[in-house]
């Protein structure tokens, strides 16, 4: 019997050890978890406070390009509008900004003077060397013409007229003139818009483009020069009577 009650109590002593170890086990397994999730929430909030940070450097980026941006379209708004009031486009009025300036006679006739000179030189050079693709880009320019012409639209119509005398300008191979006559025609856009937009002269244009052409390709400086003078006056002619101006 005592040996019996020695085994029970071995027995006991056993379990209980088996048991203690494994709650200790079980505590230091908790433990390591326990310190890995700090660590992990740690982490957490470091990699948290970075983003902060780098999304605060950012939005300070982002309100200083702003700010320059805002400056810069101010900036870029007082200079066209300088720019604009120079070629006689708007009007400065203080404290009510610009407004588009009135076709004066004075102005018309001081822009298609220049233009003569420019265009006359445009296509004696153009006769000069422009070349078979350039004769053939021409010839296309005034079918396209004749084709806006019929759709009645004025803005279709000057931009076919435009790009007819681009083709010219192009045939000059002088990049100094093209920028010259370039910076003109945005000063001339509106007169030409004047005189197209009455279909009364477009059978004259189409006329006058035709015969524009046909001395370029013949590459006849003297004929081509007086054809585009002969344009341009007819142009004058046409935009001072549709605006009443007097002789």
């Amino acid at each position: 019997f005592v040996g019996s009650v020695r085994m029970c109590i071995r027995d006991r002593r056993e379990t209980i050890l088996r048991t203690t170890q494994q709650i200790h086990d079980l505590f230091e397994e908790m433990a390591g978890d326990r310190k890995a999730r700090l660590d992990q929430i740690a982490q957490a909030e470091t990699g948290t406070q970075q983003l902060q940070q780098t999304l605060q450097m950012h939005e300070r980026r982002l309100a200083e390009l702003r700010q320059r941006a805002e400056t810069l379209r101010s900036d870029l708004a007082a200079c066209s509008s300088r720019k604009l009031e120079l070629e006689g486009l708007v009007t400065m009025i203080p404290r009510r900004g610009a407004e588009v300036a009135k076709i004066s006679e004075k102005n018309l006739k001081d822009v298609l003077e220049v233009r003569t000179c420019l265009d006359s030189l445009a296509v004696r050079l153009a006769c000069q060397r422009i070349t078979d693709e350039q004769i053939d880009d021409l010839k296309k320019a005034c079918d396209d013409f004749v084709l806006a012409t019929k759709t009645g639209e004025a803005t279709a119509i000057t931009k076919a007229d435009v790009k007819l005398h681009d083709v010219i300008v192009r045939a000059t191979g002088n990049e100094r003139l093209q920028q010259m006559i370039n910076t003109l025609s945005e000063q001339m856009y509106r007169y030409r818009f004047e005189y197209i937009k009455d279909s009364a002269y477009h059978a004259l244009l189409i006329e006058e483009h035709r015969r524009i052409y046909e001395s370029i390709a013949a590459r006849d400086e003297e004929r081509a020069v007086a054809e585009i003078t002969q344009h341009i006056e007819n142009q004058l002619y046409t935009i001072r009577k549709h605006l009443h101006f007097t002789e």
